[in-house]
């Protein structure tokens, strides 16, 4: 367990790494550099988060291909592809030549390679996590799974470092070659990730399954038909959790741009509170142990309707000490409970045969309309009523579909895994 461990943090951490770095670069650099459009920088950063949008539009296309791989052939093996293709268009991301140099084909080739990156991650969660749920022992899945979520906290923590240092340069320095940096370091995380996942091993859930159990022709098929309201559940759980994420670390960037917040103190008080969230998901993973999954859950859904406003509003002030506050109730407290329990809770809704395809087409399809739509459509309301309580009603609407969802499931414990 130690092993497949490091390897899902580490891995998980590295792959999201890559992903992340687009949100903050759409946030700082990519509206100018690629969508220069109108007078109103904010137009361009509305179009620059509508190729944030397009990845979470191809990361269902990720789900089915890789849920497919994974669950007829090899979980490991599913994996490395991920990683593969995730760092490949990363270090692309890199060396494009922006609009002023080569005009519209600068936003296309970063849509495309945007899609590409969407394609990879849609695979990877799932995978990422069936490898410690289906090889933890029954007393403690919450917490040894919890591990794999760590590794998404980190990928962000090491993409909003990078760039907190290169947003240091001088403005032109930035702007010419330094927000390229962050992204061509990808090459590292390819060939280390790729190292780590050729040593692991495979799920031992899969390899015990019978083979009419793992080897189904068409696992989507098998999925969508005896399984929807499983499906169901899985998206519903997944929009708070993903919604605020993105909105609390990516579209509060530029709600304090607009607020005139400076960018390198928003971005300090994420990384720190991304930091504490690292190691309070294990919290709330071995808690789920203890109390149950359903419980640990609720407590993260209706932490998010009641800090909804009161998140904005302590931004509001510009005071370094609120805001932290803020992203220390918003991120390690809602967030964390989760995302912390989100792995089992998910896990237990599909067979072995179908999981990885279940997981992650759940998780996917959510995060089209939570991580995917939720900051770009942020921005517009931002744009639109000049205030911040349209976004916190959005968050309130994730957060009740949730807790409906929550309401529908049975009491379990993570001492039992759906067969």
């Amino acid at each position: 367990m130690r092993k497949l461990v490091f390897a899902s943090v580490l891995g998980n951490a590295l792959e999201w790494y890559d992903f992340f770095l687009y949100g903050t670069a759409a946030a700082l650099v990519f509206g100018p550099l690629f969508f220069p459009v109108g007078g109103d920088p904010m137009q361009g950063t509305l179009l620059a988060f509508s190729g944030f949008a397009v990845g979470f539009l191809a990361r269902p296309l990720g789900g089915i291909v890789f849920g497919h791989l994974g669950d007829r052939y090899s979980r490991k093996m599913t994996l490395i592809m991920t990683l593969t293709l995730m760092g490949a268009t990363t270090f692309v991301i890199g060396l494009l030549p922006v609009y002023a140099q080569i005009g519209i084909w600068a936003p296309i080739s970063l849509i495309t390679l945007r899609f590409l990156q969407g394609v990879a991650s849609g695979g990877e969660w799932g995978g990422g996590v069936l490898m410690l749920s289906e090889n933890a022992p029954a007393s403690r899945r919450g917490f040894f799974t919890a591990w794999s979520q760590m590794g998404v906290s980190g990928g962000f923590v090491l993409s909003a470092f990078a760039f907190y240092l290169v947003q240091k340069l001088p403005e032109d320095e930035l702007m010419s070659w330094g927000w390229r940096v962050p992204f061509l370091l990808s090459i590292v995380i390819f060939l280390v990730g790729v190292y780590i996942r050729k040593n692991i091993r495979e799920s031992k859930a899969f390899t015990q399954a019978k083979p009419e159990e793992k080897h189904e022709k068409i696992p989507l098929m098998v999925l969508v038909r005896e399984h929807p309201k499983a499906l169901l559940q899985a998206i519903a759980l997944r929009l708070p959790e993903n919604g605020a994420s993105y909105i609390f670390f990516t579209f509060s960037v530029v709600y304090a741009k607009h607020i005139g917040i400076g960018t390198g103190e928003i971005i300090s008080a994420v990384t720190l509170a991304m930091l504490v969230e690292f190691f309070s998901i294990l919290f709330w993973g071995a808690l789920s142990d203890r109390i149950g999954l359903k419980p640990v859950y609720y407590i993260g859904v209706i932490g998010l309707l009641v800090m909804a406003f009161p998140f904005f509003w302590l931004l509001s002030t510009g005071d370094y000490g609120w805001i932290m506050l803020a992203m220390l109730l918003g991120l390690p407290f809602c967030h964390g409970a989760m995302i912390g329990t989100q792995p089992c809770i998910m896990s237990d809704l599909f067979p072995v045969r179908v999981r990885y395809s279940g997981l992650a087409l759940g998780h996917e399809v959510g995060s089209i309309f939570s991580g995917g739509l939720g900051p770009m459509l942020a921005v517009a309301l931002l744009m639109h009523f000049d205030a911040s309580w349209p976004v916190s009603l959005l968050l309130m609407a994730y957060a009740l579909l949730a807790w409906i969802a929550l309401r529908s499931l049975p009491s379990t414990n993570n001492n039992e895994v759906s067969k």
